[in-house]
């Protein structure tokens, strides 16, 4: 029905202007290490699309959905869900990149990695469950595929060995995404600690 208030208080037919997730962030040099990678590899494979912003380099850890508005009742879940998360810095590791194929255009060309990333999955397990505990378990998904987007190309590129990009992670972040304006603003961090 057209009009009708749902759940969160938002119009069901309101067009979503805010998306929630949970990421992780790369240190300042790390991003600018990704940026050059990024540069160097639009060049040798003749790609279009521009590289994301520096400073927009992350690894989505849950999507929390899209919302007309911030949702500050997924926030407070969220909020609850990541301070019951106990876990210790970790290392992770990407030593490829490769075009996701999900769509015949505007394929996400990112970096991705296996071994270096055995941390990063059961962190991301470890949080999923306490979401799921704090009501949110419909966003906590067990299919996993941990990843940094580069930019976004219609050219596919095959996977390919890169220099192993390296960073320690120390914390993880609530992010409220802007659709469409390119603007992603922390809400809240929690540290790992040992």
């Amino acid at each position: 029905m057209a009009g009708q208030s749902s759940l969160f208080g938002f119009e069901e037919d309101a067009k979503p202007t805010d998306r929630l997730f949970f990421a992780l962030f790369p240190d300042a040099e790390t991003a600018e290490h990704i940026a050059e990678c990024a540069r160097q590899l639009r060049v040798q494979h003749g790609l279009h699309g521009a590289p994301l912003k520096t400073e927009r380099f992350h690894i989505t850890l849950h999507h929390l959905g899209d919302y007309p508005g911030l949702d500050q009742g997924i926030v407070d879940m969220a909020s609850r869900a990541a301070a019951a998360v106990k876990a210790a810095p970790f290392s992770v590791t990407f030593d490829r990149a490769v075009s996701f194929s999900n769509s015949p255009r505007n394929r996400p060309f990112v970096l991705r990695g296996d071994a270096g990333l055995a941390e990063l999955m059961v962190f991301q397990r470890a949080l999923g469950l306490e979401m799921t505990k704090a009501g949110l378990g419909r966003w906590a998904k067990p299919a996993y595929t941990p990843h940094v987007t580069l930019l976004y190309d219609d050219r596919a590129v095959a996977e390919q060995a890169i220099t192993p990009i390296r960073w320690t992670a120390g914390e993880f972040v609530l992010v409220r995404s802007l659709i469409g304006q390119t603007l992603h603003i922390p809400l809240a961090r929690w540290p790992l600690r040992p």
